[in-house]
């Protein structure tokens, strides 16, 4: 009775096309589900993701869960994730994330977790890091640590999406920071985002992490860019 009251104020809508949702269902429609662009590049060992980082940065192993498609179900998807408040489609995607990514041996020997962070003054406007709850619930079906103290925003930036790859990493490069870098010194770093697009705020991420002794970097993100 609970239930149906909270349903009837508070109706579940589907993130990906804002239908209503059944009982059984939650964050996302059956429909939507199914139609989800899954990228399945982590089972089929394609290093699509990889190539974008070839002579940038050096990574080990690099993937993301779904294609993002303008005014697809993952843009709606990550819209509501990053602009709506809706924060636990972080924790649905990184517990379907986690667990495929266990069931992979390339990413079940990650040793550390570790968010691209906001601004603290752009996370304090939102409330959180779109990328924290996702990242711990990878960290926690790799068995692996999750840590966003290290990793550090220093310049407040407006979104970059629509600049250009140099314009980009000239800016990525000079905003991030590193502390308590101690904790990593010899750990295999599993680095994550929202959406990979032309990589360079992963690569100026990276930049920085290797600044720590004996690390190794994978990437692995909700999305990237079509």
């Amino acid at each position: 009775m609970i239930k149906n009251l909270l349903n009837l104020f508070f109706p579940k809508i589907c993130f990906g096309c804002s239908h209503l949702l059944s009982d059984n269902e939650d964050y996302l429609c059956t429909k939507c589900r199914h139609d989800l662009p899954v990228t399945n590049y982590h089972f089929n060992n394609d290093n699509t993701v990889e190539k974008i980082f070839y002579g940038r940065v050096k990574i080990e192993k690099a993937t993301a869960l779904l294609h993002f498609e303008k005014k697809g179900i993952v843009q709606h998807l990550i819209h509501n994730l990053k602009y709506k408040g809706y924060e636990d489609i972080g924790l649905f995607l990184g517990k379907w994330f986690g667990h495929e990514l266990a069931s992979v041996e390339d990413y079940s020997a990650i040793d550390v977790v570790i968010p691209v962070p906001l601004h603290k003054k752009k996370q304090r406007k939102r409330g959180y890091n779109q990328v924290a709850k996702f990242g711990a619930e990878v960290a926690l079906a790799l068995n692996a640590d999750y840590i966003d103290n290290v990793l550090i925003k220093t310049t407040n930036t407006k979104t970059q999406v629509f600049k250009k790859r140099i314009a980009r990493w000239n800016s990525d490069n000079e905003i991030f920071t590193i502390k308590n870098d101690e904790l990593i010194d010899g750990k295999h770093i599993l680095l994550v985002d929202d959406i990979i697009t032309t990589g360079a705020t992963i690569e100026a991420c990276a930049n920085i992490l290797t600044k720590a002794k004996n690390v190794k970097i994978s990437v692995a993100s909700m999305a990237i860019a079509s």
